[in-house]
């Protein structure tokens, strides 16, 4: 699908690092396709000497060489690097972007109405190629364009599909979730040393139980709560162990960070 595609990439971060390594991994592309810039020097030479890809700084170079361009600025200058750059209205572009709260109607009317655009948020397990992805399309996307975008971010990971009015939301669950799961992880490093365990011991039973219990919800396609009831015995210790987490409001104070999450984003795209 991508054998002769050129993907340009403004923007050289560790998103567009996860991105090129999981394509060029999974076989989707080959370096000599992919163009990445940056105003780091630091970061061009990452891409250059573990991709072997093009690099550069000239961003209207790359959109000229492209035939996807993925825009992996940070928001609050997206709109300095859309008005720097000049896309003919003759050319065939597929833009993807991973700016949180950056609405896809911002980038058409910063560029040209006949591009097709598609709002993507990744999220930093993609990494690690065990990304949450979800992407929203704009007016007249093709069914060509949005399979390109799916292949490649399943590449780094899991796709879903949503409305982009649902961006924000995305963001602010599994965009900002990583942090949320590493606090969870740390919290029980700590309670672990807390009852006496080494710290390697407790931090190394944490990863594995958030590890394992993930990959239970999945593959086993239960809710949450059945797996959670199956560990839970009358008079247990586990039962003992949750009745102090809904005393702690746990599901409230994660609810309560998604949502105020979820507001940035919002704030970020206005």
């Amino acid at each position: 699908m991508l054998a002769k595609t050129h993907i340009a990439f403004l923007g050289a971060g560790n998103m567009a690092e996860a991105l090129v390594s999981g394509m060029i991994q999974s076989g989707l592309t080959q370096p000599s396709n992919i163009f990445a810039t940056d105003v780091a020097t630091s970061r061009l030479d990452v891409f250059s000497q573990r991709f072997d890809v093009h690099v550069g700084k000239d961003n209207q170079q790359a959109v000229e060489w492209a035939d996807i361009l993925v825009l992996c600025v940070k928001p609050q200058i997206m709109n300095e690097v859309l008005d720097g750059m000049n896309v003919p209205s003759s050319k065939k572009l597929l833009v993807i972007s991973i700016a949180a709260g950056y609405p896809i109607s911002r980038v058409i009317a910063h560029l040209t109405k006949n591009l097709s655009v598609i709002r993507a948020m990744p999220n930093t397990p993609a990494l690690v190629r065990e990304g949450a992805i979800a992407l929203a399309c704009g007016p007249g996307v093709s069914e060509h364009d949005f399979q390109v975008a799916r292949r490649i971010f399943e590449a780094v990971g899991r796709v879903v599909v949503t409305e982009e009015y649902l961006m924000d939301a995305v963001t602010g669950l599994s965009g900002s979730g990583p942090a949320y799961i590493a606090l969870i992880i740390e919290s029980l490093s700590d309670a672990g040393v807390k009852m006496g365990l080494s710290r390697q011991v407790a931090l190394s039973l944490s990863i594995q139980t958030v590890l394992g219990t993930a990959k239970m919800v999945l593959e086993s396609g239960d809710h949450p709560a059945v797996l959670k009831d199956r560990v839970t015995s009358p008079g247990g210790t586990t039962i003992a162990g949750l009745h102090q987490l809904e005393k702690g409001k746990l599901r409230a104070t994660l609810m309560n960070a998604v949502e105020a999450a979820t507001k940035r984003s919002q704030e970020l795209g206005q």
